[in-house]
């Protein structure tokens, strides 16, 4: 299944994607193109994985973060040869043939670049980073740049939907001690209150001036689609020992310039 985004297809000199679980090695729970490092699979199929995705984009650099829950955004400004180049839970870079990439099993993933594609970034956006603005940071990063918000697009990538993600009164109560009209993300249903995630991360982007209309929001659930994505939720409500990750990957090519090219 090849889950891109329709607005940032536009762009040309770029490339991405929001891998599913399938095309990978992993066996059991992490069947199969489970991608996190931080988890309890067999590192070799891991690093087998992460290898696919290379070859999918014939690319040889690969990003990736000890993601924190944060707004922590890494500025990878020259090559790296560590797959974890930090903890933090964004990067932003101008790089060519640089992959970076962020993991995900319920949490969104969050990709972003300017219309002339010089400029990119991805985003894990669990609740934490949003609140404590990542999304607000990411943009920010941008506009140093000088790329004004009108020329910034966004998609926001498979990731749970309310109708799975129930909270407790505590954490509505810190979303929404923050700013009083966040308490429209929240639902009351059979004495249960479910948050939409998605729509917290779209109001934080049009809080940072991009246009809704630059915004794209993905429909799917990953909750509720075992034979496609991990999820965090459901491998707990299923009491699993551990979960698979889910990767999402932007790329600058830069064809006139082929040292970082790993296959012709």
């Amino acid at each position: 299944m090849k889950i891109e985004s329709k607005k940032l297809l536009k762009i040309k000199n770029i490339s991405h994607r929001f891998f599913s679980n399938k095309g990978g090695v992993s066996k059991g729970i992490y069947k199969s193109l489970n991608c996190g490092l931080g988890s309890k699979d067999s590192r070799k199929n891991i690093l087998q994985n992460l290898d696919i995705i290379k070859k999918k984009f014939k690319v040889k650099n690969l990003n990736l973060l000890k993601q924190i829950h944060s707004n922590k955004i890494f500025h990878l400004k020259k090559n790296n040869n560590n797959l974890r180049i930090g903890s933090a839970d964004g990067i932003f870079t101008s790089l060519t043939n640089n992959l970076i990439g962020i993991l995900t099993a319920d949490c969104a993933p969050i990709l972003l670049s300017s219309k002339c594609g010089s400029y990119i970034c991805a985003l894990h956006g669990g609740w934490r980073g949003i609140h404590k603005d990542i999304i607000k940071k990411g943009v920010s990063m941008f506009k140093k740049h000088n790329i004004k918000n009108d020329n910034i697009i966004c998609s926001v990538g498979p990731c749970i939907n309310y109708t799975n993600y129930e909270v407790k009164r505590d954490f509505m109560k810190i979303i929404c001690k923050k700013n009083k009209k966040y308490k429209k993300l929240f639902k009351i249903k059979k004495n249960k209150i479910l948050f939409n995630l998605k729509q917290f991360a779209q109001e934080k982007f049009i809080e940072a001036g991009l246009q809704k209309k630059n915004v794209e929001i993905h429909k799917i659930d990953t909750y509720s689609n075992p034979n496609l994505f991990y999820s965090f939720r459901r491998s707990v409500h299923k009491n699993e020992y551990d979960y698979g990750r889910n990767i999402s990957i932007i790329v600058k090519k830069d064809h006139k310039n082929e040292n970082n090219i790993l296959y012709k």
